[in-house]
């Protein structure tokens, strides 16, 4: 089993140069730079800023926990094969971490941050997401310290995060960064029913925040102390750190956990449609002279799908753009339930966090240049 590994960035603070300072050498006649005190409202701002990381370390870091995986080997030993991150998520014993942290083993040690070790099982896990739930037996007097789960759609680029974790084994480590980006979307690793694409996981969050191998399933932090994400991958040439990270947002975990808890899976509502991933639909709009330049244009429409069924329509004619075959003549959905829809992510990010299997949306297409509405009632992924 390959352990996906996590993000970049150390927070560094540049101090201002002090005003002043320049002091003459009597007799030498040279001039040396001194350095004067910093002003106090600096100092107070520095400890400030300390007060706030030391703080959200002591409320969060023993809700963190490191997550030991083992394989059985030829010989019927067990051995270790890796480690990864995760955090309590209730008082019952629920451990929330990434799916592929814990895939493919036959045993799992959960170690709190006080040193005690728990046995672990297992209750479900969500491969599309790359979330799992695991669960320990806790004996009576030992207190579990739940994290608080913060909100995923107000955050900015620019926003301080904060990751607690184990990288490379180092139990409790801390970085500091920034919100990247938002609304990336990382591949799954499960290819559809079909054989004919992969699903994606959406609105991603990408950061800086050092990530490394063991950093997997831990906490993306506000500076609140909330979690709002949980850490997931990175993207490097080396493996390791390179400044770009990404994170599962935590209103997805919020939605997908309790499903786990309950049922031990996740059922994710389908729609039936794929669409070309190597252009833009304003790209395609200036070549062929498309009626919208922002949506998303249908390629094709799964057979039996909520889609199929509810007369959505897949591209008629094949064209060559930039060398590549594309679909036309297909519907181009521009928003649901009243949703603007600029592009796929933002479609596969509104149905993952706001709709559920069975539910039926309106859709909002244009067609032959007009635009309607159509319902559409969305099937299971797992059908």
């Amino acid at each position: 089993m390959a352990i996906l590994t996590l993000f970049s960035l150390a927070c560094s603070v540049s101090l201002l140069e002090p005003s002043g300072g320049s002091v003459s050498s009597e007799g030498s006649g040279s001039v040396a730079n001194v350095p004067t005190a910093l002003p106090a409202e600096i100092l107070q701002q520095a400890d400030a800023e300390e007060l706030l990381l030391t703080n959200i370390y002591q409320r969060v870091n023993p809700s963190v926990v490191n997550i030991d995986v083992s394989t059985t080997d030829l010989q019927g030993e067990l051995a270790d094969l890796g480690s990864g991150s995760g955090f309590v998520y209730d008082t019952e014993g629920h451990i929330v971490t990434n799916y592929h942290v814990v895939a493919d083993v036959d045993a799992l040690r959960v170690t709190m941050s006080d040193g005690v070790v728990f046995e672990a099982k297992v209750v479900g896990t969500d491969d599309y997401g790359d979330l799992a739930v695991l669960k320990i037996d806790v004996p009576p007097g030992y207190q579990l310290i739940p994290v608080e789960l913060g909100d995923s759609k107000s955050l900015q680029v620019g926003q301080r995060v904060i990751a607690i974790g184990n990288p490379f084994g180092l139990a409790g480590s801390m970085s500091v960064g920034i919100v990247s980006g938002i609304g990336r979307t990382l591949p799954s690793e499960v290819i559809s029913g079909d054989g004919s694409g992969q699903f994606s996981n959406p609105l991603i969050i990408q950061t800086d925040a050092a990530i490394n191998p063991g950093n997997s399933g831990g906490p993306l932090l506000d500076s609140n102390g909330q979690v709002i994400g949980i850490n997931v991958a990175i993207r490097s040439s080396t493996g390791l750190n390179s400044g770009i990270g990404f994170a599962i947002p935590v209103d997805t975990v919020k939605r997908i956990v309790p499903q786990i808890i309950e049922k031990g899976k996740v059922d994710y509502p389908y729609l039936g449609i794929s669409s070309n991933a190597n252009f833009t639909l304003a790209e395609l709009a200036i070549e062929f002279d498309l009626p919208v330049s922002q949506g998303v244009l249908i390629d094709a429409v799964a057979k039996g799908s909520g889609a199929d069924k509810a007369g959505l329509l897949g591209g008629d004619r094949e064209e060559t753009f930039r060398g590549i075959k594309i679909n036309l003549g297909g519907d181009i959905i521009i928003a649901m339930d009243d949703f603007p829809i600029n592009n796929f992510d933002e479609l596969l990010g509104y149905i993952v966090t706001n709709t559920s299997v069975g539910q039926t949306v309106d859709i909002t297409i244009v067609r032959d240049g007009k635009e309607m509405v159509v319902p559409v009632t969305l099937g299971s992924r797992s059908d």
